[in-house]
């Protein structure tokens, strides 16, 4: 199995992790802001923010595939964040189980179906975006079911 299908395969899982999670959430916990101070986002808009994720980190993987310089800053990635935050502010569970669904999907089949040397671009940027989109969703499902008491 080649490297970029592996990827692709641990980003789907992740995803499937968070779905499932999201589905076991218990209503009342769904709307509530589990991090307090730390991040005052409720359940549902950390989770579509994963989705949201997928979308930009996909964008990036693409061209860095294709040989584009880009550049991602801690501070770009704050406020992509900020502005999905803004936008979503109540998102329901099937709005975000679809938005997780469509973007996911979309990232997963970006990966799978990236070459060795596409892979490789940008000095391994593109293999480690395609790892921190995997890591991405199990680290907030990982934080979002400690916060809740919801750990299996």
């Amino acid at each position: 199995m080649s490297e970029a299908v592996e990827l692709a395969r641990e980003v789907s899982a992740a995803r499937d992790r968070l779905i499932e999670f999201v589905r076991r959430c218990p209503d009342d916990r769904w709307r509530s802001v589990p991090l307090g101070d730390d991040d005052p986002r409720t359940v549902g808009v950390i989770v579509d923010h994963v989705a949201d994720a997928y979308e930009y980190i996909g964008a990036w993987v693409d061209e860095l595939a294709q040989g584009a310089a880009v550049e991602v800053t801690p501070a770009l990635v704050d406020e992509l964040n900020a502005r999905h935050a803004a936008q979503v502010a109540a998102p329901t569970r099937p709005s975000v189980v679809g938005h997780l669904l469509h973007s996911g999907d979309a990232i997963v089949a970006l990966v799978g179906s990236l070459s060795p040397d596409q892979l490789s671009a940008g000095d391994g940027r593109v293999a480690r975006l395609a790892q921190i989109a995997a890591r991405h969703a199990d680290g907030h499902r990982d934080e979002l079911e400690t916060a809740l008491g919801l750990t299996t």
